[in-house]
C-alpha cells in the first residue's frame, strides 16, 4: 500500500504464486493483483497472509480486510473485492460500516443496558432477571445481537423447558423478548428473535395444604434442627407473603406497636408499598427471631453475599420429605393462607389485601380497606389452620447461632 514503506510488487494472483511468497525479515510487504483492481495481499514478518481491498476515495485511503490466505481462495477474494468496489461506487462508507461492526452490540451489553435502564428502575424481580441471565444466557454474553436468530431462541426455550420446566422456560422467553424490545434504544435495528415463538402452556397451580397435611407439616417443622429456617417457613405460612419478601425482611420494616409489616422500595410489587397485618402467631415468631438475631438488620440473616437467606432448598426438601408430603412448594404456603381465609369466610378483596395483590382492576377496592378486618380475617384463618394442624399454640425457640 502506498503509505507502507515496504517493497510492493504487482502481478496476476494465483494460488501457486501466493503460496511461494516469502515473509519479510521485518515489517510487512504488500502485493497488488493486476487482474482485479483494489485487491492486495499483505504478508507480515510473522508469516500472516491476508487479502485486503484497497482504494483511495476522495483522496483518502480505504482499506478493508477480506480474509486470510489460504483459507480464502483467490477467486473468493476477487469476488469480495469486486463487491466492495461496487459498494464504494454506490457511495457507501466502508470505514464507518467497519467501525459500526466493531462496536456492534452484544447480548451481554444489551442485558447490562436492560438492567440499568429498565429492570432495576421498574421491576421488583430484577434479581430474578439477573439469576436467569447467569444460569441460561451466559454462553451468549459475547454474541453479537444480529447473530441471535429465532431458531436459537426456540432451541433454548425447548431445552430449558425439558430440563427446568415449562414455567422456567416461559419466564426466560419473556426476559429475552423484553431485552430485545429495548435493543432499538441502543441503536440495534434488527428484528426481535423471539417474535412468533409461543410460550408453553402452563397449568394454573391451586395446591395448598389441607388439614391433615398441615398437621404433618407442623410436626415436621418442630423437628427441623435449623431454627432460623423453621421460623422462615412459619412466616411464609402465617403472613402469606412472597418468598423473596420474607427472605429480605428487615427489622426496620416491622412495627410491633401497630403489628404491621411495611414492604417498600424495590421489594414492593409494581412499586406500590405492601402493608402486611401481622397476626398473633406471626408476632410470636418475630419475637423469637429478635432474641436470636443479635444486631443483624435482617430478620433472617446469612453469611452469604446478600446478607440474608436465599432460597433454602435443602431445608425445604428435608421438611417436606419428613412430613411425607409431595408436590408442595414454598409458594404453596402463601396460597394456603389465602385458601384458608376464603374457607373461613373472608371476601376476595380482603384476601387480596392480605396477600398484597396489585391488579389494576382490584387495587381501588383494596385501597379502601382498613387493616383491622384484614388482620381479623387472617387471625381467623390462622387459628383454623393451627386447629386443623393439631396445634394450639406455635412453640418457637429463640436460639442463637442459626444460619442458612
Amino acid at each position: 500500500m502506498p503509505d507502507e514503506t515496504t517493497k510492493t510488487t504487482r502481478f496476476n494472483f494465483t494460488k501457486t504464486q501466493l503460496a511461494g511468497l516469502p515473509a519479510p525479515a521485518a515489517g510487512r510487504v504488500v502485493y497488488y493483483d493486476t487482474r482485479t483492481p483494489g485487491l492486495t495481499l499483505r504478508i507480515t514478518d510473522k508469516g500472516q497472509c491476508s487479502f485486503y481491498f484497497y482504494r483511495k476515495v476522495k483522496g483518502r485511503p480505504v482499506r478493508h480486510r477480506l480474509g486470510g490466505f489460504p483459507e480464502m481462495s483467490v477467486e473468493k477474494a476477487r469476488k469480495a473485492c469486486q463487491k466492495k468496489s461496487g459498494a464504494v461506487a454506490d457511495g457507501k462508507d466502508l470505514a464507518a460500516e467497519r467501525q459500526a461492526a466493531r462496536h456492534e452490540q452484544t447480548v451481554g451489553g444489551l442485558f447490562g443496558y436492560w438492567m440499568k435502564m429498565h429492570a432495576k428502575l421498574h421491576k421488583r424481580t430484577w434479581k430474578e432477571d439477573e439469576r436467569q441471565f447467569n444460569v441460561f444466557l451466559k454462553p451468549w454474553v459475547n454474541r453479537k445481537l444480529p447473530s441471535i436468530r429465532k431458531a436459537d431462541v426456540q432451541a433454548l426455550h425447548a431445552r430449558v423447558g425439558t430440563k427446568n420446566g415449562r414455567y422456567a422456560a416461559n419466564r426466560l422467553l419473556a426476559l429475552v423478548r423484553a431485552m430485545f424490545n429495548k435493543a432499538p434504544d441502543m441503536g440495534f435495528r434488527g428484528p426481535n428473535p423471539t417474535t412468533g415463538i409461543k410460550k408453553f402452556r402452563e397449568e394454573k397451580r391451586d395446591r395448598f395444604l389441607h388439614g391433615d397435611e398441615l398437621r404433618a407439616f407442623f410436626v415436621s417443622l418442630q423437628e427441623e434442627p435449623n431454627t432460623l429456617l423453621q421460623h422462615f417457613f412459619l412466616l411464609l405460612l402465617l403472613t402469606g407473603a412472597r418468598r423473596s419478601n420474607v427472605q429480605a425482611m428487615r427489622w426496620d420494616e416491622i412495627d410491633f406497636t401497630t403489628a404491621l409489616w411495611r414492604i417498600a422500595g424495590e421489594d414492593a410489587k409494581a412499586g406500590i408499598p405492601i402493608v402486611v397485618p401481622l397476626t398473633t402467631a406471626a408476632l410470636d415468631v418475630l419475637h423469637a427471631r429478635q432474641e436470636a438475631n443479635g444486631t443483624s438488620p435482617w430478620v433472617f440473616p446469612s453469611r452469604g453475599r446478600e446478607g440474608h437467606i436465599v432460597e433454602p432448598k435443602a431445608a425445604w426438601k428435608r421438611i417436606i420429605e419428613r412430613a411425607g408430603l409431595s408436590d408442595v412448594r414454598p409458594h404453596d404456603l402463601r396460597r394456603s393462607l389465602g385458601s384458608w381465609m376464603v374457607t373461613t369466610g373472608a371476601g376476595l378483596p380482603v384476601v387480596g389485601k392480605m396477600l398484597g395483590h396489585t391488579q389494576p382492576a382490584t387495587t381501588a377496592i383494596y385501597a379502601r380497606l382498613a387493616v383491622d378486618p384484614v388482620r381479623e380475617a387472617a387471625e381467623k384463618a390462622t387459628n383454623a389452620m393451627l386447629e386443623a394442624g393439631g396445634v394450639k399454640v406455635i412453640e418457637v425457640e429463640a436460639k442463637g447461632g442459626d444460619d442458612e
